[in-house]
């Protein structure tokens, strides 16, 4: 026995982890014993430094890895140096301080404009469809598309939630917080032939919004499979949720000069920040803002 094989010993007898967590531990202590150029039977703790797995932390996001994985890595480290200052093989914990690597916030996805007038158009053919289904699963996405709902939104939506003329929808958002959001006008005759379509369960209110055939409040589930059938059919590669229509909403409004305050109350956003994690430009047209507005670029033409 040595160091290691005592430390999964542990791991396993005493501290009930996961084969698939102690699995996961054994590739990657592997993997730092590999770069050390030492095996398990030789192992020392003077052989687990910061530097030393800092070292190797780097090596391996130089070589590709993600940044989730090297502080999988590091974690395991972390367990094993904590387990030999308590066991006594070590004096202290030597990386006690170790922080993790930061993973780069990914940017989520959206719908394309030009992909999205398809979109657009596909829903449009829908809602002259004299067929309930085919018109609800269009106003689903068109209504995702121009107002941005969140996707538990759009499933607690209620028919009383609508404004008389159809101009807004009153929605409860995340902590339970009720806010107002303005229709586009060209969605609400497509909103007033959908609700004279609509099937109802029962004749109290509240009346759920999108309902199936039988009248019955749609699931989240369902609204997912909605809008991923829809996209689909129109062409979208990639990620088809609610999601993305919402993501899709907040990026062509900033493409189209509206500002990060006005998104940021579009889509029920407590703080600015959450806002600039929605939303993005690309680079070439903050290359065009600026040739266009920075004072010596246009000095220069």
């Amino acid at each position: 026995m040595n160091i290691i094989d005592d430390f999964f010993g542990w791991l396993e007898g005493e501290r009930n982890y996961s084969a698939h967590t102690i699995n996961s531990y054994k590739r990657d202590i592997a993997d730092f014993l590999s770069w050390q150029d030492i095996t398990p039977e030789v192992f020392m703790p003077d052989k687990l430094t910061r530097n030393a797995v800092m070292d190797w932390a780097i090596w391996r996001f130089d070589n590709g890895l993600k940044a989730t994985t090297i502080n999988r890595g590091m974690a395991a480290l972390r367990t094993l140096a904590r387990w030999m200052q308590k066991s006594g093989i070590a004096e202290g914990n030597a990386l006690k301080l170790l922080r993790q690597f930061k993973p780069p916030k990914r940017l989520p996805t959206f719908v394309p404009d030009t992909r999205m007038d398809n979109v657009v158009e596909s829903c449009c053919v829908e809602t002259s469809a004299g067929e309930f289904l085919r018109l609800r699963n269009a106003v689903v996405v068109l209504l995702i598309y121009t107002s941005g709902l969140r996707l538990s939104e759009v499933t607690g939506a209620n028919v009383e939630d609508l404004a008389r003329d159809y101009s807004a929808i009153r929605v409860m958002g995340k902590g339970n917080k009720m806010r107002i959001q303005p229709l586009i006008a060209s969605l609400r005759p497509t909103l007033e032939r959908y609700l004279s379509l609509i099937p109802t369960a029962m004749e109290d209110a509240p009346r759920p919004l999108f309902v199936s055939e039988r009248g019955e409040r749609l699931s989240r589930r369902t609204i997912e499979r909605i809008v991923d059938k829809v996209l689909k059919e129109a062409g979208v590669q990639g990620k088809t949720s609610p999601h993305v229509l919402r993501h899709t909403f907040a990026t062509h409004l900033l493409n189209q000069g509206a500002d990060l305050r006005e998104i940021q109350e579009l889509l029920g956003h407590d703080s600015l920040r959450a806002t600039q994690v929605y939303t993005h430009t690309d680079i070439e047209k903050l290359k065009d803002v600026f040739r266009a507005t920075h004072p010596h670029e246009t000095d220069s033409q």
